[in-house]
């Protein structure tokens, strides 16, 4: 019981514990809407996309939806979230936020039964057509 104690006397605190919290990925809202180019360190291709609400840089090697989302951090210009694609794998992502057209993606999971991991910049370029 003192641990059932312990978790309830946690939003007392000011503290939530971290199956509880629900995060709002701001960081990523702030980022301005349109075209955007995903150029990855690699050297593979660029990747262009029309960018709404941020969250499109999450899941750049799985683009289905169905998903299941948890954040990992949800900071001012950082935030992590690693997902789960029932049948076809997961990722973790981070974006960090160097200003409202330009961020860093680091991602890594597993895709088609495939690993992969990669490294980006992604840089508003326009309005989307």
């Amino acid at each position: 019981m003192a641990v059932l104690g312990a978790i309830v006397a946690l939003p007392a605190l000011g503290l939530a514990a971290p199956s509880l919290a629900q995060a709002s990925l701001a960081m990523l809202a702030s980022l301005d809407s349109g075209a955007w180019e995903v150029r990855f360190r690699d050297g593979s291709p660029s990747r262009k996309l029309c960018v709404r609400s941020g969250r499109e840089f999450i899941q750049l090697r799985h683009t289905e939806s169905g998903c299941n989302r948890f954040v990992v951090e949800d900071g001012k210009d950082e935030v992590t979230v690693q997902y789960t694609c029932p049948g076809n794998g997961y990722g973790r992502t981070n974006i960090r936020k160097e200003g409202s057209g330009l961020v860093q993606i680091d991602s890594q999971g597993i895709v088609d039964g495939r690993p992969f991991q990669f490294s980006a910049e992604a840089r508003r370029t326009d309005t989307c057509k």
